[in-house]
Parts: structure tokens; C-alpha cells; sequence
């Protein structure tokens, strides 16, 4: 072996002295470094063919996408749904209106930093760096996709995340993926970091609120979960809600009917939570300390209880205000585009357009819809109605489908009621039935339109008389068994009988019908029915315009409460109309108004003429049809002027009132009309007015001032008090004052009576006397009717003379003749 080692060293030692080895060191040198040189030369060329095949690949998915702008990127990122609210009155917060997503917007200084930090720790850890994509993330994500790990980290960054949903779709693909690291790297150029964050917290959804909706920014998920801005998040809190939108539906706390869940549905988003927590100290974003106080921190006592949606807790409000709010856009969109409604009528297609369009404003556009509605007066009247006892009783009847298959119907008496302030048309409240169906949304305050009876009198017949001048309060009209429109029109009086010759006031305090035609009918060549429209009432027909059944209130289609009561509220206004309405003002989701409420008052009465029906009408309280109302107000002392209305066959009741402040009316009904006059311990009439009663005693707690003010209406210049003779309403003859039938009231000054009474005179007469065998005529000379002026008046044809004499004065009036020219059957009858 020693031999061996000794012929090995002298042969190396040999070969170095030639140079062998360093001649063959040097050829391995060569020949390993070309090796390696050809590798990296390789390497390169395949890298840089591999990275063009790639490049061209990526190329090849984004061709196709446009190069947008600055302003394009911004309409895109910025151009998310954003909930509408409603409020009531004095910005008090009503809620939303119904959409599929809830959102409300929030800049990022209102939102906590404990927030962003989380959302950071959770979603993007690089996001301060970055300029709008990670490749490593990128690579990494594409490998676990590639090898179809278990482990899915993502490869999206905030930025990205907030391309692919507002700029892209959820389409998984690489082709969309492609398009998303694009644009997120052009956003990262335009956006700063802090307008990025914003953006995306604005828009991420975060499962459901405590009322069971879907939400979706960090405002409404603070407020729908913890109850609280996203300004004021806790640590768990903010860790709770970052880790939200990994799993939505998983995670969020509350069912879609606004429930909580269980303990054990919970545990997920508290898990998640904690996860959240756990990243957020590995990146120092909180300390120790506060990791084990908010690990351990019982967030299930945050969530909030289940909130009421405002459908559900003010459905007659919310769906009325959505409804007004619709036409209201809709006519702002027609307008921007320069459309008519005549074009709508000519194209049933753009109709739709506009539809559509509308829905969709109100729905996404984050308007702001502040209404004319006292909250608290609302409640009160809601309450009042739901309590009230003495509607009267349900009725079933049998009702038949469309094919033809007959079933039982049960239906209760439903009401409709609305509050107008009478200055300026402010809906102040309104009751819109008995209990809201949102398969059947029936608002009986302002979309029903029924027979208004009576309470048309003062509208339609004294107040457009004295407007004309053919009547005052004291006037007497004749109410005897008459016809008008050449035999086609005979009214009655409700409850039968005659009254004979009355005042203008009397008959309006009784509600006699005949008086009533008897005026219309002296106008109505001059189409006093536009005295309605002028008042708001926007659904007679042209038929309406002139049938004399119109006087008591038949008409085609009826007329609302609103309507009725809004029309009302112009003799609380000194005879001016300002048109009612419920929506004050809309700003859109930027905070500029886009829609605000002026009144315009339009002058439809004199004052005098207002003020002489407000007298007329106090008396219907104080003494007529309307009597049982102060018997059940606690507040005797306001000045209130109203009017009863019953329709035909008993199917409506109506009472409306005024006082200096406000107009209020009710109606009661069924929906299917039919006789709500049966057999109970009210009248239909005392049932509507009690229910009167109640909710304004009601409303007047919450509010007197408003409700029930101390003031009276004002007295205009220009109304005196004048005597006149009760049978002609002349000046007083020294014969109307020897039978004592002089008599004051109030008069416009334009249409004081300035000649002598000529309706009596002396002469041959019949006198009608009584006796306890009933009626008899004996012959007399004295003061009697003047047959010239019996046949002025159109009297001289009546069967009967005798109806002229008033039920109520009989005695003085008997001291009055029948001109022994003149006979009747009934005089031949008693002679």
C-alpha cells in the first residue's frame, strides 16, 4: 500500500511538473462555465419567451377593455345603490325605503380607524405599498388554484376587490381577472389610498341587519348590527364586522325575519372574529392587553334587538310617501329629458321606461324624503282609531271570482281620516284604515274615492251662491216636495218631510236637500262644479259638470277624504286653497335639493263669503245635524265649523270640520258599499262623529296648539249685521214686523238687501188654523201672502200652500193668509 501512495504522488507530482493538471483544470473550467453560461443564456431566452407568451397571453384577455379616464373610473367606482330614507316632520327619522340592498353612504373621516386597521389586518395586508395588485399573492393564489389546494388565501387586494364590483362582474375567469389587475393598477394611479378605503367600505356587503335586510357598507352594518356609526366601533366590534363580508350569509348574527340567531349559529362570526383580532396584533395594530380584553369580550351583547322595518311599523305612510315621491321624480326625470305627459299617453313603451326608471331612482338613489307628517300626532291618531269600539258591526256577503266561483266575504267597517293644515296644505296626519294588507294596499284616506253626501253643501251650493250673490245666510228658500231639470230630479229630505220656507242658514244647519238643489239649480247653467276643481277636486267627469244630483253629492267616481277635507280647508283660509300635500322636500344622496314644496294659494272665496259659510257651519255643530260632536270633545271652546254627509242608501258618513288652524275629516264605510245603518246603540252618523271626536281629542294632547287653538276665525271688513224679513229676505215691511217675523244675521255688505220687503200684504185671505180635529181654512181679511209675489217666486203652482209655513215657527207663521185668489186641493180639500 506504502508502494502504491509512493507511485500515485511522484505520477501527480510528475503530471504538475508538465502541466498536465492545470492544462486539464483549465479545460474543465471552460467546458463548466460554457455549461453553466449556456444555462443562464437559456434560462433567460426561456424566461423572456416564457414572460412573452405570457405577456402576450395577458394582452390577448384585456384587448378588449377600453382605456378609461379618470372620470369614467370615478362614475364607475362611485356609482353604488345608496338606500332612500324617509323622515317625518322636523327631520324626524322615519326609515327606508324598501329596496333589495340597504346602503347608506359614510365619508372615511366618520368611520373608525379601529375599522380600517381591521379591514387592512383581514383583507390586504400590503394595501399602505401596493400599487393595486400583489404578485406573489397573485402567484401564490395561482398555484393553490392550480393545484387545487385545500388552502385558498386569495389573491385580491382591496383595490381589486373594489374593481371587480363595481367596475366587472363576479364571473370567475381569467380572462375578468385579467381586466381586474389592469384596472386596479390604473385605479391605485387616479385614487388615493384613503378615497380607495372609503370606496370599498362603502360598498362591501355585510349580510343582514336586526331587521332581516341585506346590507351593504360599513354605516349600515354598524348601525343595523351594533346600533351604533361607524365612528364610534369598539375593537370586537370593528374585528366582528371586518370579518363579515368573507362569508355574509355565514357570518352575519341575524335571520332574514331579523331574528338572532343561536348560540350556535353565532359561533362562526365570533370565530371569525377572533381571527380578525389575531391578525390585527401580528401586525401591531393593537397591543396584547387589548387582544385578550377584546378576544374575550361577549359581543353577542352588542347586537341589537329587532328592529321594525317602516313597512312593517308605518306601512300607510311608507307606501303612501313612496307613491308621491314616484310621480314626484318621475316628473323630474320627464322634464331633464324634455318629455311630455302627452308622449307617455301616445307610447305605452316609454310609460314604462319612465316607470321603471322611476322605481329604480327611488329604490338605489339615496334620497332623502322629508314629509309634512307629526310623528307623534300620527301615533296618537293611530292609536285612537285601532281602540276606538263603536265602528259598528262587520258584514259577510257572498262575493263571486273571475271564474265565476262564489265565496264568503267578511268585511269590517273600514274609516279614512286626514289632518290638513289650513294655511299652507300640510298633511299634518292621516288614518289610512283599519289595519294595512299589503296584498290589497288600500289607503282609505287618499286613494278611495266615495259619494261625499252632504258635506258637498257648503262646497258646491251656499258658499258658490254667496260667492254669486244670489243667496245670504238669512235668505229663505222654500223646502217642499218639488222637482227640477224639467220633472228628471226629486230629491227628499233624510227621514222624510218638509220644512217649508227656511234660511239659507237653517237649511244648511238641518242639511235639508231640497234648498240645496233649489240653489245649485240657479247656478248651474254657469258650471258652479268648478268651484270644486278649484278646491283640488280632481275626479269629477264632465257629466258630473252638470247633473243636478250633484248638489247633494251623487257623482260618478266620488271624491277622497283628502280631497274632501282639503277642499274644506279653504274656509279656514279665508276662501284660499293651498293645495295639500305630504312630501316638503327630496334631496338626493349629495345633499342638493332637488324638489321642494312651495304653496301657492289659490283664491276661491271672498273673504266674506269664507267667513259667512264658517259662521253657517258653526251652527251645524252648535245646533244641527252635527250636535253629538260636542258632547264628546274634551275641549268645548275651539271654534270649529264641520259638516255631516251621508250618501245615498246609507253607505257613507262623513264629518269634516275646521278651525283657524287645521282641517280634519272622517269617513266611514265598507269597502264593498253597503248600509252601515243597522241597528246599534249610535247612529251611523254619532259613530262616525264620536270616532271624530276621539282622535282629535287624541291629536290635541300631543299638540293644542295646533290642534285645538284658542283663537277664533278672524271676522273679515266688510260682514255686518242686518235685520230682514224672514219671508223674503228683503228689508223688513212694517206687515213682516206685525206678524214678527223680522229676524238678524250676518250679511257681505256688497249684497245687504236695500229694498222693502214685498212679499205680504192686507186682504181677502185663508188663514190656516189648528184644532184638535186637524186643519181647517176659514176666510179673514188681514195680512196674507202677496199673490204678485207668490208667483215671482214660482210658488204660485204648489199643491199644498200650507208647506210654506216653517215646522218650527207654525204660530207666527199662521198669522200669515193664503190669498183667497189663489186655491189648492187641499183648500178645497178643508173648506
Amino acid at each position: 500500500m506504502k508502494e502504491k501512495l509512493q507511485r500515485f504522488f511522484n505520477t501527480v507530482k510528475s503530471w504538475w511538473k508538465e502541466g498536465v493538471i492545470q492544462q486539464v483544470s483549465r479545460i474543465t473550467y471552460d467546458v463548466v462555465w460554457n455549461l453553466v453560461l449556456f444555462a443562464i443564456v437559456v434560462g433567460v431566452i426561456g424566461g423572456i419567451f416564457a414572460g412573452g407568451i405570457g405577456l402576450g397571453y395577458f394582452a390577448s384577455l384585456v384587448h378588449e377593455e377600453p382605456l378609461r379616464s379618470e372620470a369614467s373610473m370615478a362614475d364607475d367606482i362611485y356609482n353604488y345603490s345608496e338606500t332612500s330614507s324617509i323622515y317625518f316632520a322636523d327631520e324626524v327619522y322615519l326609515g327606508d325605503i324598501r329596496s333589495d340592498l340597504y346602503r347608506e353612504e359614510v365619508g372615511l373621516e366618520n368611520i373608525s380607524s379601529t375599522l380600517t386597521d381591521a379591514v387592512i389586518a383581514t383583507e390586504d395586508e400590503y394595501f399602505p405599498e401596493h400599487n393595486g395588485v400583489v404578485p406573489k399573492a397573485i402567484l401564490r393564489a395561482t398555484a393553490q388554484e392550480f393545484l387545487n389546494s385545500s388552502v385558498q388565501t386569495g389573491g385580491s387586494t382591496l383595490t381589486q376587490q373594489l374593481i371587480k364590483n363595481q367596475v366587472l362582474t363576479d364571473e370567475v375567469s381569467f380572462d375578468r381577472k385579467a381586466k381586474e389587475i389592469l384596472l386596479a393598477m390604473r385605479l391605485e394611479n387616479y385614487f388615493t389610498k384613503d378615497e380607495i378605503m372609503e370606496a370599498y367600505l362603502n360598498i362591501i356587503p355585510y349580510g343582514r341587519n336586526s331587521s332581516g335586510r341585506n346590507i351593504a357598507g360599513i354605516q349600515t352594518a354598524s348601525k343595523g348590527i351594533f346600533g351604533v356609526e361607524a365612528s364610534e366601533l369598539t375593537i370586537p366590534q370593528a374585528a366582528y364586522l371586518a370579518g363579515l363580508p368573507q362569508g355574509p350569509s355565514s357570518y352575519t348574527p341575524f335571520t332574514a325575519a331579523g331574528e338572532l340567531k343561536s348560540e350556535e349559529e353565532l359561533q362562526p362570526g365570533i370565530n371569525r372574529m377572533k381571527t380578525v383580532l389575531n391578525r390585527m396584533h401580528d401586525m401591531e395594530f393593537i397591543t396584547d392587553e387589548e387582544l385578550e380584553e377584546a378576544a374575550n369580550y361577549d359581543i353577542a351583547s352588542d347586537f341589537i334587538d329587532a328592529v321594525p322595518s317602516s313597512t312593517d311599523e308605518y306601512p300607510y305612510v311608507t307606501y303612501e310617501v313612496q307613491k308621491r315621491t314616484k310621480d314626484i321624480i318621475q316628473e323630474i326625470l320627464m322634464e331633464e329629458d324634455d318629455v311630455t305627459e302627452e308622449d307617455l299617453e301616445e307610447d305605452d313603451d316609454l310609460r314604462a321606461e319612465y316607470i321603471e326608471r322611476t322605481e329604480k331612482e327611488l329604490r338605489d338613489g339615496g334620497y332623502q324624503i322629508h314629509t309634512t307628517i307629526n310623528k307623534d300626532i300620527y301615533d296618537a291618531m293611530q292609536e285612537a282609531a285601532e281602540n276606538y269600539s263603536d265602528y259598528g258591526y262587520s258584514r259577510t256577503f257572498t262575493a263571486t271570482n273571475s271564474e265565476g266561483e262564489e265565496y264568503e266575504v267578511t268585511q269590517e267597517i273600514q274609516t279614512g281620516a286626514i289632518m290638513v293644515e289650513n294655511n299652507t296644505g300640510k298633511i299634518i296626519s292621516f288614518i289610512g284604515g283599519r289595519g294595512f294588507d299589503e296584498d290589497h294596499q288600500v289607503n282609505f284616506a287618499t286613494d278611495t274615492k266615495r259619494s261625499i253626501g252632504s258635506t258637498i253643501k257648503p262646497l258646491l251650493d251656499y258658499a258658490p251662491a254667496m260667492e254669486e250673490g244670489i243667496i245670504q245666510p238669512g235668505t229663505p228658500i222654500a223646502d217642499y216636495p218639488r222637482s227640477f231639470a224639467g220633472g228628471s230630479f226629486s230629491p227628499g229630505n233624510y227621514g222624510g218631510g218638509n220644512y217649508g220656507l227656511v234660511s239659507a242658514r237653517t237649511a244648511l244647519t238641518n242639511s235639508y236637500n231640497i234648498p240645496a238643489a233649489a240653489i245649485y239649480m240657479e247656478m248651474i247653467d254657469d258650471d258652479p262644479a268648478s268651484y270644486l276643481e278649484k278646491m283640488g277636486v280632481t275626479s269629477l267627469t264632465e257629466s258630473d259638470h252638470s247633473i243636478p244630483s250633484l248638489s247633494i253629492g251623487a257623482m260618478d267616481h266620488g271624491i277622497s277624504v283628502e280631497e274632501n277635507v282639503n277642499a274644506f280647508s279653504t274656509f279656514g283660509n279665508d276662501g284660499k286653497f293651498a293645495d295639500a300635500y305630504m312630501i316638503d322636500k327630496i334631496t338626493n344622496a349629495e345633499g342638493d335639493v332637488i324638489y321642494e314644496h312651495e304653496t301657492d294659494p289659490v283664491e276661491v272665496f271672498s273673504p266674506q263669503t269664507s267667513y259667512l259659510t264658517v259662521d253657517m257651519m258653526r251652527d251645524v255643530i252648535d245646533n244641527g245635524t252635527a250636535g253629538y260632536v260636542n258632547s264628546q270633545l274634551q275641549n268645548t271652546n275651539v271654534d270649529w265649523a264641520g259638516k255631516t254627509g251621508t250618501s245615498q242608501d246609507y253607505h257613507d258618513a262623513w264629518f269634516v270640520a275646521s278651525n283657524p288652524n287645521i282641517t280634519f275629516g272622517t269617513w266611514i264605510g265598507y269597502e264593498t258599499p253597503a248600509s252601515i245603518n243597522h241597528p246599534y246603540h249610535l247612529s251611523y252618523s254619532e259613530r262616525n262623529m264620536k270616532l271624530w271626536a276621539e282622535v282629535i281629542n287624541a291629536s290635541a294632547e300631543v299638540d293644542p296648539a295646533l290642534v285645538t287653538p284658542e283663537k277664533p276665525f278672524e271676522r273679515p271688513d266688510g260682514i255686518v249685521e242686518e235685520s230682514y224679513c224672514a219671508v223674503s229676505g228683503m228689508e223688513p215691511s212694517d206687515l213682516c214686523e206685525d206678524v214678527g217675523l223680522v229676524k238678524t244675521d250676518l250679511f257681505d255688505s256688497e249684497h245687504v238687501p236695500t229694498e222693502e220687503d214685498n212679499s205680504l200684504t192686507r186682504g181677502s185671505r185663508r188663514v190656516l188654523e189648528s184644532d184638535d180635529d186637524g186643519n181647517s181654512f176659514s176666510r179673514n181679511n188681514g195680512i196674507m201672502f202677496n199673490p204678485d209675489w207668490l208667483r215671482e217666486e214660482g210658488y204660485d203652482d204648489m199643491d199644498d200652500f200650507s208647506m210654506l209655513y216653517p215646522r218650527t215657527e207654525r204660530d207666527k207663521w199662521l198669522q200669515i193668509g193664503i190669498p183667497a185668489s189663489m186655491s189648492s186641493s187641499s183648500d178645497d180639500d178643508d173648506d
